[in-house]
């Protein structure tokens, strides 16, 4: 099986495929390319049997790659949207990777390209249309100090965490509160521009950020403000992402 990845950062094209060769022995990457212009070019003097697409590219969004070259090959893009943005890709009878991708997520991506014996045309008119609209984001969270309710800004927020299966989340002030909300749903109320999840027992806000350093070669470390009473890391597999999100 022949195989094209379209991947801006390197280290998420190169992680992707490691994965795919893990899962497909068989599978054989046959480019890794890091722009619409690079990918137009290549694609009309080469067929792939499956293509692998990140949505945001150097140069632009990938879907105009399709706008100007004749592709019949089943897409799988991978995306750092969030779940609301991802509704598009099932109307369009698209399959979809959320990043930071997975093992599990990439053998049910695989299953489903072996089951399809054909692809359907894709609308990429509605997918940009669908992509841009303005999602709603949580702007404030109510929280209770003892009898009393109090809003904090999300904006005023540097980290949530959570500890012995509870959520806080921490101000830049240094304050902390408890949340009813687990950090899966967080994900989805705050703003993907300011916070990111860095692993599974925290979301960070981009103004936290203190310093950055390679842990090791897929992991980094990170120093944030207020500082946190443990080592704070980026997990390898949000590692990818994170770049992207700090790209942004």
């Amino acid at each position: 099986m022949n195989i094209l990845i379209i991947e801006d950062e390197a280290l998420a094209a190169n992680n992707l495929a490691e994965m795919i060769q893990k899962l497909i022995p068989e599978a054989h990457i046959v480019a890794k390319i890091e722009s619409v212009r690079e990918a137009v070019s290549w694609l009309k003097n080469n067929t792939p049997q499956l293509i692998f697409c990140d949505i945001q590219l150097s140069d632009g969004i990938s879907f105009s790659i399709f706008e100007q070259t004749q592709v019949n090959t089943p897409v799988i893009f991978t995306t750092a949207y969030d779940q609301y943005a991802i509704k598009a890709f099932k109307v369009n009878s698209i399959d979809y990777l959320l990043k930071p991708i997975d093992e599990q997520a990439l053998k049910g991506a695989m299953d489903k390209y072996q089951r399809t014996t054909h692809s359907s045309p894709i609308d990429y008119e509605a997918l940009i249309a669908t992509l841009t609209q303005r999602t709603e984001y949580r702007e404030r969270l109510v929280v209770y100090v003892g009898q009393k309710m109090v809003t904090v800004k999300c904006s005023d927020i540097s980290h949530f965490f959570t500890t012995d299966g509870n959520v806080f989340f921490t101000t830049f002030e240094g304050k902390t509160y408890d949340v009813d909300f687990t950090l899966d749903k967080l994900e989805g109320m705050l703003n993907p521009r300011h916070f990111y999840r860095i692993n599974r027992q925290m979301i960070i806000h981009i103004e936290a950020i203190d310093t950055m350093y390679h842990a090791s070669k897929s992991r980094i470390k990170l120093t944030i403000r207020p500082p946190f009473n443990q080592d704070v890391f980026v997990s390898f597999n949000n590692t990818p992402g994170f770049k992207e999100w700090l790209n942004r």
